[in-house]
């Protein structure tokens, strides 16, 4: 296991984005605004699917970074921090999966 974590990976989205530097995917990116960026992390995520359901492991991990960093720069531009989300998912843990998924509906 690394030391590398998607707090890591968050803070240099967040560093990249900002550097205006025209060789940085990241910087485009960011640059083209969150329609794009919600494109890519669509992109990514069917593409990680596609993986998953061929049982390419090699593809699934290189489709899962790519969807994961799409995701924080989504998160991102939308100025979400993943501490939130990761709270978010911290609350769900005291509640079985069914009762989680049943009270969002009965919010939707």
């Amino acid at each position: 296991m690394t030391g590398f974590s998607l707090s890591d990976l968050e803070a240099t989205i967040r560093e990249r984005a900002r550097s205006g530097d025209p060789d940085s995917w990241t910087a485009k990116l960011y640059a083209r605004g969150m329609d794009k960026a919600a494109q890519k992390l669509g992109e990514e995520a069917v593409e990680t699917v596609i993986a998953a359901i061929k049982g390419d492991r090699q593809a699934l991990v290189s489709e899962s970074a790519d969807l994961l960093y799409h995701w924080l720069v989504v998160l991102g531009l939308a100025d979400v921090p993943l501490s939130e989300v990761l709270a978010e998912l911290e609350r769900r843990t005291g509640r079985s999966g069914v009762a989680e998924k049943a009270s969002r509906q009965e919010r939707g």
